[in-house]
Order: structure tokens, then sequence, then C-alpha cells
């Protein structure tokens, strides 16, 4: 797919890390599968990903964490 931020790139299965942050509170997650722009970098991942990041965001954050490191698991 062509990327949409850039223009010029075209995307290839990859993986990534997502870093979230809500107030106090710092996500990072590893390994998420993305399609990655080639040229700029920018990451396009699929509804399911993202739920299940979402979820795992959320969850840290419900748990009280300050700083927590997780792992992409589907």
């Amino acid at each position: 797919m062509k990327c949409t931020l850039c223009k010029q790139g075209e995307t290839r299965r990859g993986e990534t890390t997502i870093t979230f942050q809500r107030g106090e509170t710092t996500i990072i997650v590893k390994s998420v599968p993305a399609e990655i722009c080639d040229n700029c970098g920018e990451y396009y991942l699929t509804q399911t990903i993202t739920g299940t990041v979402l979820r795992m965001a959320e969850e840290a954050v419900a748990r009280g964490a300050e700083v927590e490191i997780l792992r992409f698991a589907a």
C-alpha cells in the first residue's frame, strides 16, 4: 500500500513499538504487528490489532502503572 503520510513509500509487514501517555502513566507496547512505510516509518495497524493494543494500555492504566513495558500478545 502507498503511504498516506509521505505519499512516497510503500508499506511492508513488520513490527513496531507504540508509546501511550495518560496523565502520569506511560505504557510502551513492543513487537506490535503493523504495515510500516519503507520511506518515512509511519505505521498502520489493523482494527483488530488497534483494539488489542488499546485494551492492553487500558489494563495497565487500571492497574495503576506509572511506567509499563509490554510485549504484544494477540
